[in-house]
């Protein structure tokens, strides 16, 4: 079932990465045994509501050899361990201030032989490196999460996509970006678009903004 669902909507990964994103399923369940990684209520939907979710930058960004994301909250490690699987040509950096879930990403990540993922129990502002590009899911609003994520953003442009920032967003979604003025650059695009026979995603967005 889960292969079958990510080959429907992300028919660019290979075999490899199928089976390295069918592992996380059995990790998520033995883990949240113990630690509430992922909401009980949505465990038993992992793929639809979690995996498929934070695979949603793919039809959008294309990562260099040696790019450097950051995954800013990354919580139970989504979207950052989708993504790492997804683009193992880029280097990918999950912080979190909960020092369990960090434990339990870096866990997951070893598990299955993730070796482009960092773990670390860090907050934003005590970060010192910078990225290409950081992402983010249910982390905070707009106004909020962008000064964070434009600090660490790197100078130096590597991409044919500016640096900027991604972040996973349901609603309304134009007050979130009325509220960040009009000097920031913002593209919102609807994940329906990608999952496109999913009612869940009827109002989610991925939202770009750049720095």
């Amino acid at each position: 079932m889960p292969r079958t669902l990510l080959q429907r909507y992300y028919p660019q990964l290979t075999d490899a990465q199928l089976d390295q994103l069918e592992q996380l399923g059995p990790l998520y369940r033995t883990w949240n045994e113990r630690i509430n990684v992922i909401s009980r209520k949505d465990i038993d939907q992992l793929y639809e509501r979690h995996i498929l979710h934070g695979l949603a930058l793919l039809p959008h960004l294309r990562l260099i050899a040696g790019a450097r994301v950051l995954d800013l909250g990354t919580g139970g490690g989504i979207p950052g361990l989708p993504l790492a699987i997804a683009y193992p040509q880029a280097h990918f950096t999950l912080i979190d201030a909960r020092r369990k879930k960090i434990e339990v990403v870096q866990a997951i990540a070893d598990a299955i032989g993730l070796d482009n993922v960092t773990a670390r129990h860090v907050r934003a502002e005590e970060v010192k490196e910078r990225y290409d590009f950081v992402v983010s899911r249910a982390v905070a609003k707009l106004d909020k999460l962008y000064p964070w994520a434009k600090a660490l953003l790197a100078l130096q442009q590597r991409h044919a996509q500016p640096n900027g920032l991604y972040t996973w967003k349901g609603g309304d979604v134009q007050s979130e970006i009325k509220a960040l003025g009009k000097r920031q650059y913002t593209e919102v695009l609807p994940i329906r678009d990608i999952l496109t026979d999913l009612d869940y995603y009827d109002e989610k967005y991925l939202v770009y903004v750049q720095g």
